[in-house]
């Protein structure tokens, strides 16, 4: 039994010196291409939807962690196996680990990094079984699995800080808007504790998407295409752009994953190029065109409605978000904002190109997995405080949160109920626009025992938010927030 343990362990590190080095050759190259990552990769896109739905309601933002997590340990278990057949005989063993990274290997666009992995995990076993087999084994034996433990945790940690270095930001000088944004309003951050910023620090904003690795593009190689159903196609430069009239504007972004009451939303200052004025340099065919396909510099796609983001609202191609460049987890050096539809169908990070085409000739990365290819953004709202199961004491005290009505005349007016009673008005926040969420309270005088919560929007149409349930696939959730807290 020891000396399965002992072998199915040679296995097991083997396998993490061959993932640290191929990490390490990956970040050097293009970090996407780590054999675990690579693996990773394909899990996502192969996933289905439900799944996919079930992990990010189940973990939010640490679904990637989980998953990378659990792809390691499928391979660390089938190393495992690598070692004990490695006991019988070497070929066995080195054949399975080289199974383990060819998988990789046809994944990955870059092979080396699968190749060296290959290569380090199979000179690694041959090494602690020829250990093994020597006089004075145990020590040698040891003396090796530490060289190799050492050798594994400084390439692994290698590879983790140049991949940080190479995606660190990159501040690139951003003029001043020609059309700026109106002067930001003071919120009720300070008079509402607990309430949202009524500006998502660029820190705290959202992160909703199917990369493992951020890409490392260059800004002075980059370049956006618009080719399709053109008069002709048209190539800018990131100066190019920086050159053009830009627009400044206070924006929301909401992820379609977003559960009722979910925190995949943000609101942050944008600084870009009106869609419409790169649109009319190539000049449309709107005789056939009806979806902008974007393309991002890894090759994902994203389909956005033409006529919508072309009706007249502030659809940009963003540079700058909070006042500076566009952090690399957020799409430098260029994405796509569209206000008032969600991310899945306007927000394309990393964009390089954009194709004018039809729904009927091209499917998007999500059209292809049946999301809806419209998907405006629903009334909604959130309950900040108190949190759900919070215990707070009796007496005065505040409900607060934050209500959207994107792109539909804004928030006119957020009720809350308490206990099932009649809806309260709450007193709202001041308005940066009806493309920006508005922060809203309502005093609270509480008595000792359990009571619920709720809250709903009204837009400045009427429109009242719908109590209906939904889930987030395939337009995006809805249904009214309604939470337990205690009151002592």
């Amino acid at each position: 039994m020891r000396n399965r343990l002992v072998h199915a362990g040679f296995g097991v590190l083997s396998a993490l010196v061959g993932v640290a080095a191929g990490h390490l050759v990956a970040a050097l190259t293009e970090p996407a291409s780590s054999p675990v990552l690579a693996v990773g990769s394909e899990v996502i896109d192969r996933t289905p939807t439900p799944v996919k739905e079930w992990a990010i309601a189940q973990f939010g933002t640490h679904d990637k962690t989980i998953l990378v997590g659990s792809v390691l340990l499928g391979v660390l278990a089938l190393a495992a196996v690598a070692g004990l057949l490695a006991a019988r005989r070497f070929a066995y063993g080195a054949g399975v680990l080289l199974a383990l990274v060819a998988i990789p290997a046809l994944l990955a666009t870059n092979l080396l990094p699968s190749v060296v992995a290959g290569v380090a995990g199979v000179a690694s076993l041959w090494w602690l079984t020829r250990a093994r087999l020597a006089p004075a084994g145990g020590r040698r034996v040891l003396l090796v699995a530490g060289g190799l433990a050492i050798g594994a945790l400084a390439m692994g940690g290698a590879g983790r800080w140049i991949t940080s270095y190479r995606t660190r930001v990159e501040e690139i000088d951003l003029p001043a808007a020609a059309d700026p944004a109106p002067p930001f309003p003071t919120g009720l951050d300070e008079r509402v504790p607990g309430i949202s910023s009524f500006r998502t620090p660029t820190a705290d904003f959202y992160r909703v998407d199917t990369r493992l690795a951020l890409p490392i593009v260059d800004a002075d190689g980059w370049s956006l295409t618009i080719d399709g159903d053109v008069e002709r196609e048209v190539t800018f430069t990131l100066d190019d752009l920086l050159a053009m009239p830009l627009v400044e504007r206070d924006i929301t972004l909401t992820c379609v994953s977003n559960e009722v009451g979910g925190r995949y939303i943000g609101a942050a200052r944008w600084l870009g190029v009106r869609l419409t004025d790169l649109l009319d340099l190539a000049g449309i065919d709107r005789t056939s065109a009806d979806q902008i396909l974007s393309t991002d510099v890894d090759g994902m796609t994203i389909s956005t409605p033409l006529d919508v983001a072309t009706d007249g609202r502030d659809a940009m191609i963003a540079l700058g978000m909070n006042g500076r460049s566009l952090p690399r987890e957020h799409g430098f050096p260029a994405r796509m904002v569209v206000p008032g539809l969600y991310g899945f169908v306007s927000a394309c990070k990393w964009i390089t190109r954009m194709t004018l085409t039809t729904y009927a000739e091209q499917d998007a990365y999500w059209t292809e997995r049946d999301w809806a290819t419209d998907a405006p953004i629903k009334i909604a709202s959130r309950i900040d405080t108190p949190k759900p199961l919070a215990t707070v004491a009796a007496g005065r005290t505040v409900i607060g949160g934050v209500a959207w009505a994107q792109h539909q005349m804004g928030v006119a007016k957020v009720e809350v109920r308490v206990d099932g009673g009649a809806w309260q008005p709450a007193r709202l926040g001041p308005s940066a626009g009806a493309d920006y969420w508005r922060q809203w309270y309502l005093p609270w005088t509480a008595e000792p025992g359990q009571h619920t919560l709720a809250v709903r929007t009204v837009d400045g149409e009427g429109d009242v938010q719908t109590a209906v349930r939904a889930t987030p696939f395939p337009e995006g959730s809805s249904g009214v927030q309604e939470i337990v807290v205690n009151v002592d």
